[in-house]
Order: C-alpha cells, then structure tokens, then sequence
C-alpha cells in the first residue's frame, strides 16, 4: 500500500508502520541497475548520493531513498532491531516492485551487491583484538552510552541538550574531534545531521529514535562480520577513509583479514563523510555495478 503524507510518499508495512520514500534516477521501469541507499545516524532520506547525472544514465541507474524507522516521515518502530531493518527493506523492495535482484549502498534479501560507506564497528564483536580497541576512547565513550541510555534515558536526554549541544547547530558539525579537514570543508555545503540539533533533540519522539538507533548499532549482536559467508560470487565493498576519526580505518581492515573476499577500498585522506567527497561516489557505482578496479582507492596492507 502506498499513500501521499507531507511532501513524502509511504508505503504501509504488514505491521501497520509506514516507511517514507523518494526515488531518483532514471524511471524505475527503465532501470538497469536499481539501488537502495540506507541513510546513516542522524540523517535521513534527503542525504546526498553525489553521483554524477552523467553517470546515472550512462548506467541506467535507479536509486530509492528511504526514512530508516523513527526518522523523517517514518513511523517508530518499538521492537527495532538488526533483522527488523533488514525486514523493514526487504517489504519496502516487495511493495514497490523493485524486481528479485538490486544492489544496496548502505551509509550500513535478492542482493546483487552490496557496498558500505564508512560503516560502524561493533567494538562488541569477539573477533576484533584486544590489544587494539583496549585503550580506544570510542569504545569507553560507547559503553558508557549504552549503560545510560538503557537505565537512564532521562537523564541522557538533559545532558545532551544542556551540556552537549551548546546552540541550535549540530555539535558534529563543527568539532574537528570527530571530522578532518576535508569533513569540515564538505559540512559548510551539506545540511550535514539535521537531527542532531539541539532544537530537534528537544522532541523526545526524535530522542528516542536516536538513543534506540544508537542501542541498534552498537549492543548486543548475534552475529559478526566474521561469521559471514562471502564467497567469489558475492559483491560486497567497503569504503573507507584513512582519517576517519569516528570508526578507526584498523577496525575495517580487521575485518578484511576475516573476510579477505570483501572489496576493500579506502580513501587515503578520507574522513567519516566520504560519501560527500567529489568523484567519490561515481567510483562507488562504477566498482559495485560494473566490477571495476578502484586503484587509487586501494590500499597496500601489511
């Protein structure tokens, strides 16, 4: 079922949540390659996929954008977890008749491929080495989030509107603790996260999508990287900046030594908003439709 609310439109999932959309591109039905992109934290479906015009319909390229459950114009959802995001695709793919088979460009089922774009690391996952995340801030800053938001979700959200955010304007856009250079350059031309203002923080609806988006991410798993099977038929990417200071470009390449078959690919001055980067995401379509080699982008591993 699919409806007009707002200046989205919606489709209705079996549980009567509905997800909002927009489609660009080429028509759906003259499609050739038919993509879903997966916005990230604190973004939405109005996130920019700069890829050029040029590209799109040399390659017949159809995107579909969505609003992530909670964000934008979609609706919450209370039993939010890993497989109900990948549900959540799986049902939005049926009821717009993407066809058996599109790729998926995740920002992180009948998948051609998948690439992600400075993807999360679960610091939970056994498989990455003690000796390297022991004395990772992130990691400290990420158990102590997790403990408050499941015990004291009040509290969590006083402290970020009074002590975190000291402005209408998102903290993330103007702190060199979490971007380069190159990021903040990128911030001054995008909307950068439209949630995560202190305004939009106030509305404890968007709070609450964040803090279980958040609780999605970076808790309990039952699986990891490396319990994936990633055969020669697979087409999976990952994207990566050497100067991401979100996600420690090490964690990746620990999980490309699990999963040696992945397409590992990563910018040499690249920070968390690589996607944003000129040229960045022509190579992105180029790799993951067309099998393309990405030399510049491919790093010399010890």
């Amino acid at each position: 079922m699919v409806d007009s609310f707002a200046n989205s439109n919606r489709v209705k999932l079996r549980d009567g949540r509905f997800l909002a959309y927009r489609e660009t591109g080429v028509p759906k039905e003259e499609a050739k390659y038919k993509i879903i992109l997966v916005h990230g934290f604190g973004s939405s479906k109005d996130m920019n996929f700069s890829a050029s015009k040029e590209l799109i319909e040399e390659l017949g390229v159809y995107l579909l954008f969505y609003d992530r459950c909670g964000y934008g114009e979609s609706d919450s959802n209370a039993k939010r977890s890993l497989k109900s995001e990948v549900d959540d695709i799986e049902e939005l793919a049926d009821q717009l008749e993407i066809g058996p088979k599109f790729h998926l460009i995740g920002v992180s089922m009948g998948l051609s491929g998948v690439a992600f774009v400075a993807p999360v690391v679960n610091y939970r996952w056994p498989s990455l080495p003690k000796k390297l995340i022991k004395k990772d801030y992130r990691r400290d800053i990420l158990k102590w989030g997790l403990r408050i938001s499941k015990y004291a979700p009040g509290l969590l959200h006083w402290w970020v509107i009074q002590k975190v955010f000291p402005s209408t304007s998102s903290v993330l856009e103007s702190n060199p603790v979490y971007f380069n250079t190159h990021d903040m350059e990128v911030l001054k031309r995008t909307n950068g996260f439209p949630m995560l203002t202190k305004d939009k923080l106030r509305e404890i609806n968007v709070f609450d999508s964040l803090r279980d988006d958040f609780v999605a991410c970076f808790g309990q798993w039952d699986f990891e990287p490396a319990d994936l099977i990633i055969t020669k038929e697979s087409s999976v990417h990952i994207w990566h900046g050497k100067e991401d200071k979100v996600v420690p470009f090490q964690l990746q390449r620990c999980v490309l030594q699990k999963q040696p078959l992945i397409n590992y690919h990563e910018i040499p001055q690249g920070g968390h908003l690589i996607v944003h980067y000129d040229g960045v995401c022509d190579a992105i379509l180029r790799g993951l439709l067309l099998g393309e080699e990405q030399t510049l982008f491919k790093p010399i591993l010890e």
